[in-house]
């Protein structure tokens, strides 16, 4: 709603005719709303891009990744938000206390009207941003303990492999080659490639790390690059890096750089190398000191051997030859004499190795023809032998069992089959379904019956049907028998 004018009071004097207004001037209302944008609008046009400089106080991150703060000096104090997107890009972490130039637009927050800064971007006052983020990273990690001597792992004395953790394409490889091949030849090295600067640098060694560690082909890692500014060497900085070192279960050895050169991957390593080729020279020290330990030995052993023989030489030029002959077949005889103690002490050794190795034969020879397989297959042969003899035996003791009890049961059967009682005479007779009649009441005149003989059969039909008088059942029955017989021939 836009402002409105009040009307200006106004007096009449009817006896002078004059017409007086109020001199006071008319009140210009303005909603809140209204006036806060406006003054926001203002501030944003005139202060649209400026730098400001003062001491970072009421650090206060959001969740939402948003950054609030105070910046003031001796007389003043400014609130400033960061938002998320411009927040990402810093490279050193804000504190307070930290001394800074923040770039943006005053603006107004209308909801508290409230006069800010939103800010694009922040420097450290003094220091780069690289730098201010290494010193930071440095001083966190030792306060957690990273960078403690207790917790370093020592060097392997004699490694028989090292993995390189560095570019494949640059000179710190050859360089470390030629000092491996020149110190210690017999020493593995095994390069697992990486680029050792940009954006992917840290994630590929990282991943290298972890390789090199789970592989179990190497006892110590390098990681290495040559020297470069702080931008180059960001990635050796890296807070990812320094904590997958640390976390090595490996030893790591740093070698990044030029002697004047730190980064936090020195820190954390297990060991700094000024250089990659010293990082070469201190992993194969071990090796190089023995091989000069040797040669120094060798070269006094040399002189003194030396030395020995001049004296030898000069102790018997002072002798006479009668008594050095006398010397030297006292000193051939006494030889002699150990030499024969040593042959006989041998003769006897060898006789009782002997007799030992003897021994050890015949009782070897005992065993083996105790456990001879021919005595054993003998002697399963005539178990076979006895053991086939029972079974047969057995069997036919067993077929003249069954062939007794079968020729009982065979006369059993004889006996009870009807067609044994066929053969005393009788006769069967048998219906058209095949039925046995055991009775006139089965069967009807004109029936066709079958009679089963002794020998044979015959067919023969109904023609009377009489019922047996009581007592006469045979008699009746043979008639019948006997008129079948007649009808059927």
């Amino acid at each position: 709603m836009p402002p409105h004018d009040s009307f200006a009071f106004q007096e009449h004097d009817p006896q002078l005719g004059l017409r007086f207004e109020d001199p006071r001037p008319a009140r210009r209302i303005w909603p809140v709303r209204v006036l806060v944008a406006q003054v926001r609008e203002l501030v944003e046009q005139e202060f649209g891009d400026i730098w400001v400089e003062g001491e970072i106080s009421n650090f206060r991150p959001a969740p939402s990744g948003h950054v609030y703060f105070t910046l003031k000096d001796a007389d003043a104090q400014l609130p400033i938000v960061l938002f998320r997107r411009h927040a990402l890009l810093l490279r050193f972490r804000l504190e307070d206390g930290l001394h800074v130039l923040v770039r943006g637009r005053v603006s107004v927050y209308e909801q508290r009207g409230q006069l800010q800064l939103v800010a694009e971007t922040v420097e450290p006052v003094g220091a780069g941003s690289l730098q201010l983020a290494f010193e930071q990273l440095k001083e966190r990690l030792k306060a957690e303990g990273l960078f403690d001597s207790d917790r370093k792992k020592p060097l392997p004395m004699f490694p028989r492999t090292v993995g390189i953790i560095t570019s494949p394409t640059g000179a710190v490889i050859r360089d470390f080659l030629n000092i491996v091949n020149r110190r210690h030849s017999g020493l593995n090295v095994l390069l697992a490639p990486v680029s050792v600067q940009g954006e992917s640098a840290p994630a590929e060694m990282i991943a290298a790390l972890a390789e090199l560690n789970s592989t179990h082909l190497v006892d110590v890692i390098v990681v290495a690059r040559g020297g470069g500014s702080l931008e180059d060497l960001a990635a050796f900085n890296s807070e990812q890096v320094a904590r997958a070192i640390a976390s090595s279960r490996l030893p790591v050895v740093s070698g990044v750089g030029h002697e004047t050169d730190f980064t936090i991957a020195d820190f954390v390593a297990d060991l700094r190398a000024p250089t990659p080729s010293a990082a070469a020279e201190l992993i194969t020290e071990a090796q190089h000191k023995i091989a000069e330990h040797l040669a120094a030995q060798s070269h006094r052993l040399d002189r003194a051997t030396r030395f020995q023989l001049l004296q030898a030489h000069q102790r018997l030029a002072q002798l006479p030859v009668g008594r050095i002959e006398s010397r030297v077949t006292t000193l051939l005889h006494r030889l002699d004499q150990r030499l024969d103690d040593a042959l006989q002490r041998l003769d006897a050794a060898v006789q009782q190795h002997l007799r030992l190795r003897q021994n050890r034969v015949a009782a070897l020879a005992t065993a083996v023809l105790h456990h001879d397989p021919r005595r054993k297959l003998a002697h399963a042969r005539e178990h076979l032998g006895d053991f086939r003899a029972r079974l047969d035996r057995s069997i036919e003791r067993l077929l003249e069992a069954s062939a007794s009890h079968l020729g009982s049961l065979d006369a059993r059967l004889h006996s009870l089959s009807p067609l044994a009682v066929l053969d005393r005479g009788y006769a069967l007779v048998l219906s058209t379904d095949g039925a046995l009649v055991r009775s006139t009441a089965q069967i009807g005149v004109g029936d066709h019956l079958t009679t089963r003989l002794a020998d044979g059969s015959l067919s023969s039909r109904v023609e009377t049907i009489s019922p047996a008088a009581p007592g006469t059942a045979a008699s009746s029955s043979h008639s019948t028998s006997r008129k079948r017989k007649k009808s059927s021939s």
